[in-house]
């Protein structure tokens, strides 16, 4: 009988590396996103808005790889909240653009210190940071092309 080869341990996967590392993030944020009284979800989509508001359903779901079923309760979590409000697109009456409030794009400043508290958590220069980025990013989307999945958008 053949021998099963054994995976790798955790520790020796980049998928556990980077899985285990996003969770530590959204840790290290969650003190200042709790003060924002946002969720790291609630956060990715008002980045989005914050580099283009006005967006529909579907283009906030692509830029995120999010499907729209799952996206969509999360919308109406900050449009109770009155950070982002629903309007028709006037091109296309049948589409739904999210917007986002007054009360939304004040916190824009306030979010701006996440990178701060990465920064200061990681231990890392911004320098090392950027280039893990652009690595992770690389990663990712070679990946993506190699499934045929999501394209980001924006980037």
């Amino acid at each position: 009988m053949d021998e099963v080869e054994s995976p790798a341990s955790l520790d020796e996967q980049v998928c556990y590396a980077i899985y285990s590392a996003s969770l530590a993030i959204q840790r290290a944020y969650k003190p200042v996103l709790d003060a924002l009284e946002i969720t790291y979800p609630q956060y990715l989509v008002l980045n989005v808005l914050w580099s283009a508001d006005e967006q529909s359903v579907g283009r906030i779901a692509e830029h995120l790889a999010l499907e729209s079923s799952t996206l969509t309760p999360l919308l109406k979590r900050l449009e109770t909240a009155g950070l982002v409000r629903r309007i028709r697109n006037p091109e296309d009456e049948r589409q739904v653009l999210i917007a986002l409030t007054e009360k939304s794009r004040a916190l824009r400043s306030r979010a701006g210190c996440l990178g701060e508290r990465l920064l200061s958590a990681s231990g890392m220069s911004m320098d090392r940071l950027a280039r893990l980025n652009a690595e992770v990013r690389e990663l990712r989307d070679g990946i993506y092309r190699s499934i045929g999945g999501w394209s980001p958008g924006g980037d």
